[in-house]
């Protein structure tokens, strides 16, 4: 976990870290998001993550507010609660450390899952956890330093990104064929994400979510695309533009 410069928390902030960190089965709580990548503006919240091991006594989270306990947002995302404190919004993010450790070691050797979540295009990379580590900055407690992009999990990212990406473009097009404009164009949206992914795979950076993540990988005019009134008949050749401008061979899963 990084060890950059000291963060400056405001005392409701620092409070609310030092309450979580007093959670029976907490290890440590972590600063999350755009506020440790460095990209803060107007629309930041706060993401704090609490790492646990065993069991977690939320008692002390729940007197802030309604929490999802540990495993009701599924094996990555875990739990959590999303706080509004002094009038700022604070995610709290609950992360199971036996979990994080074990994908964080399997990405070590290039294996990795994708889990369908709620809010996600593409579905979440069991990496992110890593990303995560790599990322976030410690408030309190010790977390393992997991830094590195592991060049093996930078081959299966991308041949696997690059698969979905043509797979998901070839069930676009056959969407198209039928006039099915809501399901082709949410499989060409899914592709554009897939392909992002695989770009920023090839690049070595980490992916936390999808938010910005086409202008990350260098795709932002894909949105122009989108933005495009189409009647059903323009469908498939709408298509097979987004499939240039990614740049996929329709033969890949033929």
């Amino acid at each position: 976990m990084s060890s950059r410069d000291p963060v400056s928390l405001p005392a409701p902030i620092q409070e609310l870290v030092e309450s979580l960190i007093a959670m029976p089965g907490a290890c440590a709580v972590a600063l999350g998001g755009s506020r440790a990548e460095g990209g803060v503006d107007a629309r930041s919240d706060w993401d704090l993550g609490v790492y646990y091991r065993g069991t977690l006594d939320t008692t002390r989270l729940s007197q802030r507010g309604t929490v999802h306990p540990p495993g009701s947002w599924g094996r990555l995302m875990n739990g959590g609660a999303w706080l509004v404190i002094d009038g700022t919004k604070v995610d709290v993010l609950l992360r199971d450390l036996d979990v994080v450790e074990y994908w964080s070691d399997r990405a070590e050797t290039g294996h990795f899952e994708v889990d369908a979540l709620l809010g996600y295009l593409a579905g979440c990379p069991t990496y992110m956890l890593r990303a995560e580590l790599a990322w976030g900055r410690v408030l309190h407690g010790s977390l393992p330093r997991r830094a590195s992009y592991p060049e093996p999990l930078a081959v299966t990212a991308q041949s696997r990104w690059r698969f979905s990406c043509a797979f998901s473009l070839e069930h676009a097009r056959m969407r198209a064929a039928r006039g099915d404009v809501v399901g082709a164009m949410g499989q060409a949206a899914k592709a554009a994400i897939e392909h992002a992914h695989a770009v920023l795979a090839g690049q070595r950076t980490w992916v936390l979510n999808e938010k910005r993540i086409l202008e990350r990988a260098g795709l932002a005019e894909l949105h122009a695309l989108f933005s495009q009134s189409l009647r059903r008949e323009e469908l498939v050749d709408w298509v097979s533009t987004v499939r240039a401008a990614l740049g996929v061979d329709a033969s890949v899963i033929r």
